[in-house]
């Protein structure tokens, strides 16, 4: 199998991914199913919260205030793609022990990748730009901290989380999994007081055709899928699945195959249930009172004390959308460090290439708060996604490309059913992306 893989690569690698965490967490040989899960788990925690970041909580609230719970079956679908498309990059990371922006490098010209490179920098910006406001937005309606300035407080606090990492991955990890439980436990608490419709909610489960056929109810769902598969997080576990110190052998790699997917789907479950509770409340609270036009996260806070006569109710949901905001920064800036190194083998001081990031997205939240102030904002989240969704497939056709290819990935290539399943997720989401794209150009909504 290593004969197979070597002669597939152009190069043999020589530099890990993220070299200063590789390999740095321990696995028991031998032990217990649950030591064994336990050891694997983190890499799927910090994939999830990119599935729940600010920029989901726009689509989800809008999607739930204007439709109801029919838009749940999207979010659902979307979660789907995301579990299979999250387990092709943790098998190519472990397999073939390239993060995707290696394999990349390996596998296209220069000139294809750079181009790669360049539009996975605008979507890591682009999603570090929807973090960046989420939790500005938090904070000014938590604290009543301006706009301006809370773009700047969350431009410095991630980047003195991230100086943990110095002490050990798992530091990263136990934050991240830690502001996912605050998340967790405040929608719980928002969906016991908002009483939904649990009948509707399993019936919102199902696809319904009205999605196909309202333009408007189209879109939004569009901006869930793109909102949902992010991008950056296929980079991002191909490459941190390399941090669990597994045996770098054929039982060793399937072992740990087997126990990164547990953890990935598991993760993404719970990130499901966030999503999902999210349209939820706009749909219990919302749309069932006539509140239809509340399509932003400003509006879903001030309404939801008043409607549900909770006074929590408000506090929860801020309290939420800045744990979120935070822990997605974290994996975003991770992200960027990735790519850099994977696609154009420039390695910078990792607290360098942080701070790239951050300002990457803080300069255009900072000019557009301070010209336009919150609805500029809020248009700019949005946008955020828009782009998103716009590069989701130059980093998936890549992704199934490289997994499906048995030269590559040896014994580990995807099965038969598997591949025509991937190309057939991609093909979807490369058609919603271009109808997406037409919709933004012509203006039609």
């Amino acid at each position: 199998m290593n004969l197979k893989l070597k002669s597939a690569w152009r190069k043999d690698k020589t530099t890990h991914s993220l070299p200063e965490v590789y390999s740095s967490i321990k696995v028991p040989k031998k032990g217990s199913f649950w030591r064994k899960y336990l050891a694997f788990t983190g890499p799927g925690l910090m994939i999830a919260v990119g599935y729940m970041d600010p920029g989901n909580w726009a689509t989800d609230i809008a999607g739930g205030a204007q439709f109801g719970y029919t838009l749940l079956s999207v979010i659902l679908i979307s979660n789907i793609f995301a579990m299979v498309l999250q387990h092709l990059s943790l098998k190519l990371g472990v397999a073939t022990e390239r993060d995707l922006a290696q394999a990349c490098r390996d596998h296209f010209s220069p000139t294809t990748n750079f181009i790669l490179w360049v539009f996975c920098e605008i979507a890591i910006a682009a999603c570090d730009l929807a973090e960046v406001i989420g939790s500005a937005i938090a904070l000014n309606l938590l604290f009543h901290i301006p706009l301006t300035w809370g773009i700047v407080i969350t431009t410095i606090d991630v980047l003195i989380i991230l100086l943990l990492q110095a002490k050990g991955f798992r530091w990263i990890e136990s934050i991240v999994g830690g502001l996912i439980f605050v998340i967790l436990a405040c929608f719980v608490y928002e969906i016991i007081i908002s009483q939904p419709a649990f009948t509707e909610i399993l019936g919102g489960l199902v696809p319904q055709k009205e999605i196909i056929q309202n333009p408007a109810m189209l879109y939004i769902a569009i901006g869930i899928l793109g909102a949902t598969v992010m991008p950056h997080n296929l980079y991002l576990h191909s490459s941190i699945i390399q941090t669990r110190d597994y045996t770098r052998d054929t039982e060793g790699k399937k072992e740990a195959i087997k126990f990164a997917t547990l953890d990935s789907t598991v993760s993404l479950m719970l990130a499901f249930f966030i999503n999902g509770a999210i349209l939820i409340l706009a749909a219990a609270t919302f749309h069932t009172t006539g509140n239809e036009h509340v399509a932003d996260i400003h509006d879903a806070y001030k309404m939801l004390t008043p409607i549900l006569g909770a006074s929590m109710a408000s506090i929860a949901f801020a309290i939420a959308l800045l744990a979120s905001g935070q822990n997605s920064t974290l994996t975003g800036t991770l992200a960027g460090q990735i790519v850099m190194e994977g696609f154009l083998n420039i390695r910078l001081k990792p607290w360098l290439r942080r701070l790239i990031t951050r300002l990457i997205a803080v300069i255009p939240a900072l000019i557009v708060a301070i010209l336009y102030g919150e609805q500029g904002t809020t248009d700019l989240l949005v946008l955020s996604q828009v782009i998103l969704s716009m590069q989701l497939s130059f980093a998936v056709v890549p992704l199934v490309m490289f997994t499906n290819d048995k030269a590559k990935m040896g014994e580990f290539v995807n099965k038969p059913f598997l591949k025509v399943g991937a190309w057939i997720i991609s093909g979807i989401i490369i058609v919603l992306n271009v109808y997406l794209l037409y919709q933004t150009l012509t203006g039609e909504q």
